[in-house]
């Protein structure tokens, strides 16, 4: 599985793609990609996969070719790193220590500007748009603007200089409008810690006076956390017409170990904790008034990252997600279980939750004297179920949707509302997909497309011009393959059928990638 995490190469000019099959004429656009791509730098390696340096990626769709070019994110973790050929910043799995060189006033002057971390600005996670700006980001207060054309890096920004954060998620949503709102938290030097729902407007963009749209940012509303020092992890959040859903998950980071870590020879990934014998809290506050429902929901203890979708249908926020029963998943991206072979990590890995996707219904309004035991969801196509306590608190259990699925994506332009069919990344005991699926929920059926020895990305849904049908479109999914004899490519699949419309081989090296986004060109909308 070494594929997985050698050293990428950089594509820096636009290479053609040798086209099987019909590019459909109306895809034009680019799809830019994010994911870790570098692990080594001289001697030193990083521990997890989710450490490597970022290496964007993208495929341009024009008059039915396709153009592949790749850079690195020109971040300032990367120019330190290559700079000194070696690993000198921290990420999450891989913790950075001084020279031994070094005299001891030095080292302890290292380890204290450690106490309360600066993090790495290594985006390697997603691709997010703030106004007309887009950025590569991960989690932390630094996001890094690119071309998204020329996959150059334009410059870092700092959330702290337009919001109090120290975290913010990758996976923002955007609105009818254009507005971008996205989630974040503020734990340290920030007063009382919270978590922030913030906004950042659709026409942000001024570009005389040379500031980031990010710089127009609104604070939505703030969340106090359940315990100052266990905040809540959260990879992603839920959005409706009028709800923002935030799962506050017994799934924790532990504040002290963090501020600690660096003295404890603890990587920041170890500061994360799961914690059985609590509840998992659901929020939902009005998007428009920044006021939270008043009813307390909540349910069994679950670690989740990915929100698939949300919607309003009549009086109950509907939401799906895919959730494992224990954090386990951190741990099988250590690239030392990486370099198992296949079967044996298979074997070895069975103990490990998989991914499983579900749909909670939550009533909006909660009537105080409503008898104890009541199942309160009237939804007649979900079992999902919303039952009345003792102390006024409701309890929710799920409807299961489909085992093993990750990187979801849907059609976006029905993101928010009702829905019927989600794309993803079949998992089975393996950290990576092999399988692109498309989810049914209605008739709670499923559609695969796989190809030996091939290895697809996260499923971006592009919908066909005018497309009224939810599934009128085509997926786009990059492709890597363990056999080293077996170029790479674009596939472009049919989403109605599954079935494969064209695949475009590139003569380059492409990596396994995590999150990205379509950007039509300007002309074709």
């Amino acid at each position: 599985m070494q594929v997985f995490y050698q050293n990428g190469k950089e594509t820096p000019e636009p290479v053609k793609a040798q086209i099987s099959g019909t590019v459909p004429d109306w895809l034009q656009g680019t799809l830019v990609r994010n994911g870790p791509g570098m692990f080594s730098v001289g001697d030193t390696a990083y521990k997890h996969w989710f450490d490597g340096m970022s290496l964007l990626h993208s495929f341009t769709f024009k008059d039915g070719d396709v153009y592949y070019r790749s850079k690195f994110l020109k971040s300032d973790t990367f120019k330190k790193n290559t700079g000194a050929n070696r690993i000198v910043v921290s990420e999450f799995g891989t913790m950075v220590y001084p020279d031994p060189c070094k005299n001891i006033f030095s080292k302890a002057f290292t380890y204290l500007s450690n106490a309360i971390p600066d993090f790495t600005d290594n985006g390697l996670v997603n691709i997010i748009r703030y106004g007309e700006d887009y950025y590569a980001a991960s989690e932390v207060n630094y996001i890094n603007q690119i071309d998204p054309h020329t996959l150059e890096t334009v410059g870092r920004v700092n959330y702290r200089n337009h919001i109090a954060l120290n975290l913010a998620t990758a996976h923002p949503h955007y609105d009818e409008e254009g507005n971008t709102y996205n989630m974040g938290t503020a734990i340290m030097r920030f007063g009382q810690p919270k978590y922030m729902i913030f906004k950042v407007p659709a026409n942000a963009s001024d570009k005389d006076s040379k500031k980031p749209d990010l710089s127009k940012v609104e604070k939505v509303c703030s969340i106090p956390f359940r315990s100052a020092l266990y905040p809540s992890y959260f990879h992603s959040f839920g959005m409706t017409e009028n709800y923002i859903v935030f799962v506050d998950q017994a799934f924790k980071l532990d504040i002290l170990g963090l501020a600690t870590a660096y003295f404890r020879g603890v990587n920041w990934g170890g500061c994360l904790k799961f914690d059985k014998d609590d509840v998992t809290v659901f929020h939902l506050i009005n998007r428009k008034t920044g006021k939270a429902v008043s009813t307390k929901f909540y349910g069994d203890p679950f670690v989740v990252f990915h929100h698939i979708n949300a919607y309003e249908e009549n009086g109950h926020v509907v939401f799906d997600l895919i959730t494992y029963k224990d954090s386990n998943l951190y741990d099988m991206f250590y690239i030392d279980n990486l370099k198992q072979d296949t079967d044996k990590f298979i074997e070895s890995h069975k103990i490990f939750s998989p991914p499983v996707c579900q749909r909670f219904a939550l009533p909006i309004a909660v009537e105080k004297d409503t008898p104890v035991g009541t199942n309160l969801v009237t939804l007649e196509d979900t079992t999902a179920k919303a039952v009345m306590q003792k102390d006024g608190s409701v309890f929710c259990s799920p409807d299961l949707l489909l085992v093993g699925l990750e990187l979801p994506q849907i059609n976006y332009k029905f993101n928010a509302k009702k829905y019927r069919y989600f794309y993803g990344s079949r998992v089975e005991w393996s950290p990576h997909p092999n399988k692109i699926a498309k989810v049914d929920i209605v008739t709670r059926t499923h559609k695969e497309w796989s190809s030996d020895e091939c290895y697809p990305s996260e499923p971006i849904f592009v919908a066909s011009p005018g497309a009224v049908e939810e599934d009128d479109g085509v997926l786009l999914s990059s492709i890597v393959s363990l056999n080293p004899a077996k170029k790479p490519f674009m596939l472009i699949l049919d989403a109605k059928t599954m079935e494969e419309i064209a695949r475009a081989e590139v003569d380059a090296s492409f990596h396994m990638d995590l999150h990205g986004c379509f950007i039509p060109r300007k002309d074709s909308n």
